[in-house]
């Protein structure tokens, strides 16, 4: 497991009292909902308290592609036959790390359901096909993350599943706080970061009436990526905001007159 070691701190900013909430989760081994729109900074949270915690990361980018085998292992041919290889949920479950499923309503349900045994008392995985009950290390938690607002009723988690987990909810961060961490990790002077978080509302404030979802923290970061490198601001904002929040040309205008507000001609 040394190989999902973070080494290095993860740069987080906190929003509220989430880093200490989670230090008493992870206390006692609990099972935890991150609940929050994308790109608002579920992932960086759980690097940040891995890192903190000093324990291995495993994380798992979920899709409807992915079957339980994806997540408990599998039965491969090598050099000497068949033979078992752990999944990455039943590593982190065996020698005790934080998995990590990020947008799991992507995943599909009967996949899903493979991790109810790890969130009551049993904290056991059923490998059936091996035939092995794996008992969780004393170190492992489960952890996974969702944006409620954003997939479909079809999609949506089970409360089957999601009364087995506590939660915390994320949302994008305060104007100032988030054009700290946009100046930070994009390297730009405050006031870019704060033109460019300042754009950001406005496009949330366009959510279910022509968009799907606003700016991101992330795509202000690689807007801002673009800036440090001399790129135009009105060119980073057409790339990495305009062009990937819409195709459609209605919402792509009002795009781009919110980019002029800001950065001008």
């Amino acid at each position: 497991m040394a190989d999902y070691r973070i080494r290095e701190e993860p740069y987080y900013r906190s929003t509220g009292n989430e880093k200490a909430l989670y230090e008493q989760a992870y206390r006692h081994r609990m099972p935890l909902i991150l609940k929050g729109p994308t790109g608002c900074g579920k992932t960086r949270f759980v690097e940040h308290m891995a890192w903190s915690l000093n324990r291995p990361l495993i994380t798992l980018a979920c899709n409807e592609d992915m079957t339980a085998s994806d997540l408990i292992g599998r039965y491969l041919l090598d050099s000497d036959g068949t033979a078992w290889h752990d999944g990455p949920l039943t590593m982190a479950v065996r020698y005790g790390g934080i998995c990590y499923l990020d947008e799991v309503v992507e995943a599909r349900q009967d996949t899903t359901v493979v991790i109810h045994p790890l969130t009551d008392a049993r904290r056991t995985l059923p490998l059936d096909k091996k035939g092995e009950v794996v008992h969780a290390h004393p170190d492992f938690q489960l952890v996974v993350s969702y944006n409620p607002g954003y997939q479909s009723s079809a999609k949506d988690m089970k409360p089957s599943t999601r009364q087995r987990f506590a939660a915390l909810e994320f949302d994008y961060p305060h104007p100032d706080c988030e054009t700290d961490i946009v100046a930070h990790e994009a390297g730009i002077a405050p006031e870019f970061a704060r033109k460019l978080v300042s754009l950001a509302r406005s496009t949330r404030e366009l959510k279910n009436r022509g968009l799907d979802e606003g700016a991101s923290t992330r795509m202000l970061i690689y807007a801002g990526l673009l800036l440090r490198d001399g790129v135009s601001p009105m060119d980073s904002c057409e790339m990495t905001i305009v062009r990937a929040l819409t195709d459609d040309p209605d919402a792509a205008l009002a795009l781009h007159r919110l980019v002029h507000a800001q950065f001008g001609a």
